[in-house]
């Protein structure tokens, strides 16, 4: 018999990578992300035995809302550009990392509901309707946001850089 500590467990090992990536990439800020994934980990645990059918969309939706609660209590003050915190791509001669490290300072450069679109949207790879799920807003708002955002990132990226986001 599978108690529920095992079932949390196995969902944290089989999400804890993606969500800490998407958190890292939503935030900008590595250990800020952390503490995000810790804290969704810590309600969706809380609540697993309503949520045990879909524990993923909720977290997802969770971590949504406290990436954009912690924009609103951060204000409007300058976020720090993720690249500039990680550790950058080594220099070898591939087009693959130069393209990364430009798409990841072009998504630095978006509002932060726009990025949220975009990284869920083709990161994660969810549905309009699953995006406007977990951002907590209407589809066509997530349409919106996702044309204004690709308007922009075409406006500061090379070309080429976009084309695997279609």
């Amino acid at each position: 018999m599978v108690t529920r500590g095992e079932d949390f467990d196995d969902f944290v090992r089989g999400t804890s990578t993606r969500l800490l990536r998407t958190a890292v990439l939503l935030t900008g800020d590595r250990p800020a992300a952390e503490d995000l994934v810790q804290e969704v980990y810590a309600r969706v645990y809380v609540r697993w035995r309503w949520i045990r059918g879909a524990p993923e969309p909720y977290a997802r939706k969770t971590l949504a809302n406290l990436v954009t609660n912690r924009w609103r209590r951060k204000g409007r003050k300058p976020e720090v550009a993720l690249a500039e915190q990680h550790d950058r791509p080594t220099p070898d001669g591939t087009d693959r990392h130069a393209v990364r490290d430009q798409l990841l300072t072009a998504l630095q450069e978006l509002p932060p509901r726009q990025r949220a679109v975009i990284i869920l949207r083709y990161y994660e790879d969810l549905t309009e309707v699953q995006t406007a799920e977990a951002l907590g807003c209407t589809v066509g708002t997530v349409k919106s946001q996702t044309s204004r955002a690709l308007d922009k990132l075409r406006l500061i990226t090379e070309p080429a850089i976009l084309e695997g986001l279609r």
